[in-house]
């Protein structure tokens, strides 16, 4: 076996070890749980799909405690916020394809280079595109008790910023009470200038691409989630060299179809909301204990979380939902790691010699 695929296939199987992932798993987990259930008590369940991405910042600066932690889940805060912010007003805006299309670009291009700028664990500009490609492919009017238009935009935004704004300060709140045990927030490699925007543009450029092909999709299946495959267009370019953005590829096919069977048991359990909450929870729990441990595992939780919160906020046919996460998934990760491949340094070369 050649040294490429026995590092893909050694991607593949290879569970890491995960120091400090209980303790971020925990407070993720509250990050979760504490605006849903005041979401839940005031009835207004339906603003989870946007409220949950504020959650997200408490991943951001890396699992140990260290004083200058806040400062960049803080940042991060920040950017989910305006990323939803901006979905929403293209939701409101009318031509959804085009401008998801557009917002999913724009964010992969601006939160791309930000992540390479300053460091950020984890990298990339994933969660910036989630954010971003799903308010904007949520219709207006569709929020139960919220108004299309401003309210609608003015809703997504406050609840994601106080979401985030509670991540932060729980964030603050582990480190005082657990003491700071890293010098400085954890930083991925740095990279130069030429090196931020050409990565930047690669992301962009499978953001693009995967949005464009997905939208006739999401057409033809009668869902409206092409965001799904901008997502998973961004999942091979957020590692570095060829064979592990190829496993991480893979794994997130593999991961996303037994997810995808566990999905359809919790959406067809018809579940209560504060059982719907419950699980949601669980799930977010699971993911930030796997998540670094083995990818492939970590989508078994995603999946199946991403369409409870997708179907609070707008409900749509099961099996029809199902079928547009499978295709989506697919044709992003095929899109991105044709990206990969094409933009690797040797295959670079060897189209410039050819």
């Amino acid at each position: 076996m050649t040294t490429g695929w026995r590092a893909l296939a050694e991607g593949l199987v290879t569970v890491r070890a995960a120091p400090g992932s209980g303790p971020a798993a925990l407070r993720t987990s509250l990050c979760v749980l504490l605006p849903l259930a005041l979401l839940l008590l005031t009835d207004s369940l339906a603003l989870a799909g946007y409220a949950v991405f504020g959650a997200f910042a408490a991943v951001y600066g890396g699992a140990r405690p260290s004083a200058g932690r806040w400062r960049v889940q803080a940042v991060a805060g920040v950017v989910l916020s305006a990323a939803v912010a901006t979905g929403a007003l293209a939701a409101a805006g009318g031509s959804p394809g085009l401008l998801l299309v557009l917002v999913g670009v724009l964010w992969a291009l601006a939160a791309g280079w930000l992540s390479d700028r300053l460091g950020w664990v984890p990298p990339g500009p994933m969660f910036a595109v989630f954010a971003a490609t799903t308010a904007a492919s949520v219709p207006a009017g569709a929020i139960a008790g919220v108004p299309a238009g401003a309210p609608q935009v003015l809703a997504a935004a406050g609840s994601v910023t106080a979401v985030a704004a509670v991540s932060v300060l729980l964030g603050v709140l582990e480190v005082r009470r657990r003491g700071v045990r890293a010098p400085a927030p954890a930083r991925a490699p740095s990279s130069g200038p030429r090196e931020r925007r050409a990565h930047a543009v690669r992301v962009a450029t499978a953001v693009a691409l995967a949005g464009a092909l997905a939208v006739p999709v999401a057409e033809r299946t009668g869902t409206s989630h092409p965001s799904w495959a901008m997502v998973a267009a961004v999942v091979p370019l957020a590692v570095p060299r060829l064979a592990a953005q190829l496993s991480r590829g893979l794994l997130r096919v593999a991961g996303t179809v037994v997810g995808l069977a566990v999905a359809a048991g919790l959406l067809a359990a018809d579940l209560p909301p504060v059982a719907i909450v419950a699980v949601v929870v669980a799930l977010q729990a699971a993911t930030e204990l796997l998540v670094v441990r083995h990818y492939g595992l970590a989508m078994v939780a995603i999946t199946p979380l991403a369409l409870l919160l997708g179907q609070l906020a707008a409900p749509q046919p099961v099996g029809s939902l199902l079928l547009a996460r499978l295709l989506e998934t697919v044709l992003g990760v095929a899109v991105g790691a044709a990206v990969a491949v094409l933009s690797a340094p040797g295959v670079r070369a060897r189209l410039r010699r050819g």
